[in-house]
């Protein structure tokens, strides 16, 4: 087993007291800097980008080959940390006591500590590692025009304008899949420079608000679905990923409920908690969603994209479309037609 001490002043020091440990290298570019490992203590990569508003990034892809706990000192550099357990588990818990509290996947953590205390996270060995790791330094961040504090629950309200640290807090969180949604989105990023960094930013102030939501659910007694256990929400979630790999297939309930082995009834309530949709609805959204992408597409006219997508009628097609975007299927492929010609002729 291996601990590591962090004194960290600065964001970026975790990094670098990390790799005075367990080794590897770290390479920077366009603001994202990453300590990769490939050596007898670990393998994979841990990335720090940061933001304005002291907002920043830590996202752990690595496999350790030792039990590994960081010992985390809070001085001055003293974030809330809002952690998404994407792939594996690890556990935390604070200097002042010896339990810890074991965080499973897909599964958040926020916690933040007094001045002088302590934070252990503990990592398991031989375990592939997927953490994503939000550090919000509350002095920076409460400075942010459009940061309105009064806006959170009671709990978390006392916790971000604690820019003295005098409080201790932490909130386990129950099982979250929207999250794992925005990890994958990320990971699919193959942007670079400042785009890549814009939709990173992007995607971690949507994450944000996803663990802000969650802990208000909590604060209200807002529970998982007492119909569903986490093994199927987690195949709910599934079939929800199929549909978006295959929108054309025609699916029914029914045929859903015979391929899950899960009954009509906790098929819908678990796609009304996790997409806030029924089973149509959902797939009627993701139709639309992925119709909207074809037709950016100059390729493809509306009446292909119709029948491409699943749907039988262009005017049913019409009609929705229009109810969720505002505007008709052609007077978007229009407007995306005008706009390509527009490019061609600047370029």
């Amino acid at each position: 087993m291996l601990e590591i001490d962090i004194n960290a002043e600065s964001p970026k020091d975790l990094l670098h007291q990390i790799k005075d440990v367990i080794g590897g290298r770290i390479e920077e570019k366009w603001n994202e800097h990453n300590l990769i490992f490939d050596n007898e203590n670990a393998v994979g990569v841990i990335k720090f980008m940061p933001f304005d508003w002291g907002v920043n990034l830590l996202d752990f892809d690595v496999k350790f080959y030792k039990e590994i706990i960081l010992k985390v000192k809070a001085n001055d550099f003293n974030p809330i940390r809002f952690i998404y357990n994407y792939n594996g588990s690890f556990k935390h818990r604070f200097g002042i006591n010896n339990e810890e509290k074991h965080v499973e996947q897909f599964h958040s953590l926020i916690f933040t500590n007094k001045t002088g205390g302590y934070n252990y996270i503990h990592f398991p060995k031989e375990e592939k590692l997927e953490i994503n790791i939000i550090q919000i330094v509350r002095k920076k961040f409460l400075k942010k025009r459009t940061t309105n504090a009064s806006l959170l629950n009671d709990r978390l309200y006392e916790i971000f304008v604690d820019t003295d640290h005098d409080y201790r807090f932490a909130h386990y969180g129950a099982l979250n899949l929207k999250m794992s949604d925005f990890i994958k989105k990320m990971k699919k990023i193959r942007s670079k420079g400042m785009v890549r960094v814009l939709k990173i930013e992007a995607l971690v102030y949507e994450m944000l608000s996803l663990h802000i939501e969650q802990h208000n659910k909590f604060q209200r007694g807002v529970q998982l679905p007492t119909s569903l256990t986490k093994t199927e929400l987690k195949i709910i979630r599934k079939l929800g990923s199929n549909i978006i790999k295959d929108p054309s297939y025609p699916y029914a309930l029914e045929q859903l409920s015979m391929k899950s082995g899960l009954s009509q009834a906790k098929l819908q309530d678990g796609f009304k908690f996790l997409y806030t949709r029924t089973v149509t609805e959902y797939v009627r959204h993701v139709r639309l969603e992925a119709a909207r992408d074809l037709m950016s597409n100059a390729d493809l006219n509306v009446s292909q994209v119709v029948y491409s997508i699943g749907f039988t009628s262009r005017s049913y097609f019409s009609k929705i479309f229009k109810e969720k975007y505002g505007i008709t299927p052609n007077e978007y492929r229009k407007n995306v037609l005008n706009n390509l010609i527009l490019e061609e002729t600047a370029a």
